[in-house]
């Protein structure tokens, strides 16, 4: 196996970890479906951490080995306000590909999607799968507000990693699966969002040439 599996998380001093059971039963249930041992352990390696002041990005990996590594860095939040700017990525996504919905190390397609813009350019980087459904981001996941109360998100089924936060907004209500294709990023407001830094307000920027 040439992959290991991570989780990214945040530790706030007063909260603690943000969402930390969704993360650890992610990580157990693609470990039980792609054979890997070891994540039961996850939780007493990120134990050290529970009396840190300071507010924590943490990237918690998962080797076949059944090795568990733990990297922290101080997590700083985007400025009130902020707004990222969308772009599309000539890139695909397969539909039919099993790992993308287990988050993994294997990121080739998403460096390669990101690398086609700057960062002037745009802030995230959108994939379609084969069919020009749109999947994800290259580090969130998609959801649009048409005004219905519930927000849009691509279905497992289009080629996408079963999000942290995605799962949340779904359990409680607050979002639903939907096909979506391009033209539905300029019928309603747009958020890209991970289980780190919740919800993002963005734009959808089309490419110059386009009609």
């Amino acid at each position: 196996m040439d992959f290991s599996l991570i989780e990214t998380l945040r530790w706030e001093p007063v909260a603690g970890f943000v969402r930390l059971e969704r993360h650890l039963a992610r990580l157990a249930h693609s470990a039980d479906l792609l054979g890997m041992e070891g994540a039961e352990k996850a939780k007493a390696a990120l134990s050290g951490l529970a009396h840190s002041e300071t507010p924590l990005r943490i990237r918690l990996e998962l080797f076949p080995n059944g090795r568990i590594e733990v990297q922290t860095a101080v997590f700083t939040p985007l400025p009130p306000g902020t707004i990222w700017k969308l772009k599309i990525a000539e890139t695909r996504l397969a539909s039919t590909d099993p790992l993308l919905r287990h988050k993994t190390s294997r990121r080739d397609v998403y460096m390669q999607a990101r690398a086609e813009f700057s960062g002037l350019e745009a802030d995230e980087v959108i994939l379609l799968n084969e069919y020009g459904d749109l999947c994800e981001g290259t580090i969130t996941s998609l959801f649009v507000d048409d005004g219905s109360g519930v927000l849009k998100t691509p279905p497992l089924a289009a080629g996408l990693l079963a999000g942290v936060l995605r799962a949340e907004l779904i359990e409680k209500g607050m979002a639903v699966e939907k096909r979506l294709r391009p033209e539905d990023l300029s019928e309603g407001r747009i958020f890209a969002g991970n289980s780190l830094r919740g919800l993002i307000p963005a734009v959808f920027v089309r490419a110059v040439n386009a009609g």
